[in-house]
C-alpha cells in the first residue's frame, strides 16, 4: 500500500469529522490539493460555510496546496467583504436598490487584494481567521485563534492578532532547499518509501533520497 486514497472524502474509518477537502468542496473558485484535510465535528460542509463573502462575480480564488492540516473553525474572509473607503461613508448603499443604485462603485473602486493562497504542508490551528489576499507559504504554522492580515513566509510560525512571526522553523538556506525538494509533489510511492526522512529533520538525507523510478 502507498498511503490513503486522496479521492476518499473520509480517509479515517469511523471518524467522519476528518475529510480530504478536495472531495467535498464543489465551488469553482476554491482549489484544494490532494491530502489536505479539515477536522471538524460539525462535518466537512462547515468548511465551505467558513469561506466568507466569496462571491463569484468578484473573481478571487482561494487556493490551498497539498498535505495541509486545517483545524476546526478556520475561516477565510474573501474580497467580497470589502467596502469602498475613499469617501465619507463606507456604507454599501447600492446593494439595497430602491433609488440607491446610482451609488454603485465603478470597477476598481472597491479594495481588491487578489487571491488568497495557502501553500503546501501548512498547519492552520483552531479558529484562525485569514484575511483577503494573504499568502501563507509552504511549511508555515499558524497558531490557534490568530488573525492573519499579512503574508506568512515559508516555514515560519506565526501567532496573535494580528499574527506576527514567532520564529522561523529553518534558516533561509534550508527553506530554499526544502522548497526546491517539494516533497509534496512526489508520487505517493516515493512519499511512502521516504516517510521517515520527511518526518525527520535531516534535509540533506532527504535530498540524497533516490528519485522515483521512471514508468
Amino acid at each position: 500500500m502507498h498511503g490513503p486514497d486522496p479521492a476518499n472524502p473520509s480517509p479515517m474509518a469511523g471518524f467522519p469529522q476528518v475529510c480530504y477537502l478536495k472531495n467535498v468542496v464543489d465551488a469553482p473558485n476554491i482549489v484544494i490539493g490532494d491530502y489536505t484535510y479539515y477536522d471538524d465535528p460539525d462535518g466537512p460542509e462547515a468548511f465551505q460555510r467558513n469561506v466568507l463573502y466569496h462571491f463569484p462575480f468578484i473573481g478571487d480564488l482561494l487556493r490551498i496546496g497539498k498535505f495541509c492540516a486545517l483545524a476546526r473553525g478556520v475561516k477565510f474572509i474573501m474580497n467580497g467583504a470589502n467596502h469602498q473607503m475613499d469617501g465619507i461613508s463606507t456604507y454599501p448603499f447600492f446593494i439595497f436598490g430602491n433609488g440607491w443604485e446610482s451609488a454603485r462603485p465603478a470597477p476598481g473602486d472597491l479594495p481588491y487584494k487578489g487571491d488568497t493562497v495557502v501553500g503546501n504542508d501548512v498547519w492552520i490551528g483552531y479558529d484562525v481567521l485569514v484575511m483577503p489576499g494573504v499568502t501563507i507559504g509552504d511549511g508555515a504554522i499558524v497558531a490557534a485563534r490568530s488573525v492573519v492580515t499579512a503574508d506568512v513566509a515559508p516555514y515560519t510560525i506565526v501567532g496573535g492578532n494580528p499574527a506576527r512571526p514567532v520564529r522561523a522553523r529553518f534558516d533561509a538556506e534550508t527553506v530554499a532547499r526544502l522548497q526546491a525538494l517539494a516533497w509534496w509533489d512526489r508520487p505517493a510511492e516515493w512519499i511512502t518509501a521516504h516517510l521517515a526522512l520527511i518526518r525527520g529533520g535531516d534535509v540533506a538525507a532527504l535530498e540524497r533520497a533516490p528519485a522515483e523510478k521512471k514508468r
